[in-house]
């Protein structure tokens, strides 16, 4: 599994960060904060291409177990290291691991302009007044990384 991430790291994002820009397509990336603080070279990459960095939690864990106080922590420390390190908290959110606390976590936070933790829908809606954009998986990229139901004529 750490060969998926030294990949992204080597020669991925790179590849998809010239594409990108030549292209000049706009694009807004999820960032985990601890490889955001770990890549410098990516993030200064990202933002001279003008790009949005949204966060993606604090570390790629479980987050199905965790409290809401647990999970808020993690959410602070995250939005504080991708400050830190972009120079400007994120506006959007997705935790990416299942968390049935984390959109209202967000939603309490009250600096998020969305939150994509979700997938109750394909259209964008309110919860309490936290914009949600649910995250469609049909474009992420877990769908090359496990088998998924109706995948063949058979």
């Amino acid at each position: 599994m750490e060969s998926i991430y030294e990949y992204v790291a080597q020669a991925g994002f790179w590849r998809l960060h010239r594409l990108f820009t030549e292209l000049e397509i706009p694009a807004t990336a999820y960032g985990v904060a601890t490889a955001l603080e770990r890549s410098p070279a990516q993030v200064a990459a990202m933002q001279s291409a003008d790009w949005k960095i949204a966060s993606h939690v604090l570390k790629w864990i479980e987050y199905k177990d965790f409290s809401s106080e647990d999970g808020r922590a993690h959410l602070d420390e995250a939005v504080r290291i991708h400050a830190q390190v972009t120079g400007e908290r994120p506006l959007g959110w997705y935790t990416g691991r299942c968390s049935v606390n984390t959109v209202d976590i967000v939603a309490k936070e009250g600096g998020f302009a969305y939150v994509s933790d979700s997938y109750t829908d394909d259209l964008p809606y309110w919860h309490e007044a936290q914009l949600v954009i649910p995250y469609t998986l049909d474009a992420n990229d877990m769908r090359f990384a496990t088998p998924q139901g109706f995948n063949s004529g058979d």
